[in-house]
């Protein structure tokens, strides 16, 4: 491809200022954002050769995304007042290319590192652990996952928080039988926040937040489009008074994209669990969902298969939906199998009554209830804070303070 030439001058013909050199000139341009990606065009690998003629004549070489790029303009802009404005410049030439496949790649990952890296503050803590509960598709059930493993991680006695995600499809409300509104109140900082909806399930708790919580009724469209459910989510984790949770799952919606990506962004240290059918189709189709998660450098924590097998009143067992696909999910994305969840009439009738079975007995809430076990024993155990720095600390403060007075405390350390 023949490289587009593009020149502007600066300053006056006759130059007495020695013209800056390469370096300098790459260090500027990391100054420059890629408005679409996010990130410097030096770091993005886009800066592909600086030239500084001895006259202060300034060839800058940039590779972009594609050569129609519709945010050019802004990129060739933000190079020439860059550029321009440093004393030596007699005048700015750039050079356009397009970037290789293979370049792109580098340079989508990162932007996605990136992004990673500086991800924005949240009000979730940073000791609780976040489960994303993804799907590559609808109707596997991932939504009754999120609640019998939320319900079944607070009857071990833990605080844990549902965010419901999906917000086109959001049902978590009826699945737990919360009814009402979502409330706000006001911080010390004067914004608003709000307060999550708290139901207590055995020793343990559950702090839960959904559009269902929110619109007058559960049978409302909300025809948004990516910016505003990115937005939504973003609300949900950034303006909500979060407990000290041990564990927060989010159900996601089905799929690869807005929310999921924006996710990533917002909460980088989130582990994903994705759940499949045994059909080999849904398995190729969930692969999508890992494969977004390794794309965004989150952790698969593990996968879960639903709807795995259905045994009748006789006894006899049927595979309904196919056998194998949980497993050849997990070996293909070398993530443990975290357990298999029967198809049971009580999963489905549990979800409409608002009494999800984990609570009950029968195979699927023990399969639930094994899951979890699973979960906080092996393949995403909550954050032991225990043994830290700052507990050990306040520990010996506390000591300290509950001292008999006239005890001599100038030896402790």
């Amino acid at each position: 491809m023949n490289p587009v030439r593009i020149s502007s001058v600066s300053g006056s013909l006759a130059n007495p200022v020695p013209p800056p050199s390469a370096q300098e000139i790459q260090g500027l341009l990391r100054g420059v954002i890629d408005p679409e990606l996010g990130s410097d065009i030096v770091d993005l690998g886009m800066v592909k050769r600086v030239d500084v003629s001895p006259e202060g004549d300034v060839t800058v070489s940039i590779a972009l995304t594609t050569t129609g790029c519709p945010l050019r303009a802004q990129i060739q802009k933000d190079i020439r007042a860059r550029v321009g404005s440093l004393p030596g410049v007699r005048s700015t030439h750039l050079n356009w290319t397009e970037l290789s496949s293979e370049e792109k790649s580098a340079a989508m990952a990162r932007a996605r590192w990136n992004a990673r890296e500086n991800a924005p503050a949240t009000m979730v803590p940073p000791t609780t652990k976040v489960l994303a509960i993804g799907s590559g598709k609808g109707g596997v059930g991932k939504s009754s996952i999120t609640v019998n493993l939320a319900v079944a991680l607070a009857l071990r006695g833990l605080r844990v928080g549902v965010m419901d995600a999906d917000i086109w499809g959001f049902s978590v409300p009826r699945m737990l039988g919360l009814e009402g509104r979502l409330r706000g109140t006001m911080a010390d900082d004067q914004r608003k926040q709000i307060i999550p909806l708290r139901t207590s399930i055995g020793d343990g708790e559950l702090e839960v937040v959904s559009m269902g919580l929110l619109v007058e009724d559960e049978e409302s469209a909300l025809m948004w489009r990516g910016l505003m459910l990115n937005r939504a989510v973003q609300h949900f984790l950034e303006d909500v008074q979060w407990g000290d949770l041990a564990y927060l799952l989010i159900d996601l919606p089905p799929g690869t994209g807005d929310v999921q990506m924006g996710l990533a962004r917002l909460l980088p240290r989130s582990d994903m669990i994705v759940v499949t059918t045994p059909a080999l189709a849904a398995q190729k189709v969930a692969a999508r969902a890992v494969n977004m998660a390794r794309k965004c450098y989150l952790r698969v924590a593990g996968i879960i298969e639903n709807m795995s097998e259905f045994t009748c009143e006789h006894g006899t067992t049927y595979r309904l939906f196919g056998a194998g696909g949980g497993e050849a999910l997990a070996r293909a994305a070398g993530a443990p199998l975290l357990g298999q969840v029967p198809l049971e009439p009580a999963v489905a009738s549990g979800a409409d009554d608002g009494r999800p079975v984990a609570l009950g007995e029968g195979v699927a809430a023990e399969a639930f209830r094994a899951i979890a076990e699973r979960i906080v024993t092996d393949a995403a155990p909550p954050v032991d804070m225990a043994s830290c720095s700052a507990r050990l600390l306040d520990a010996a403060i506390a000591a300290l303070d509950a001292a008999p007075t006239g005890v001599d405390t100038s030896t402790a350390t």
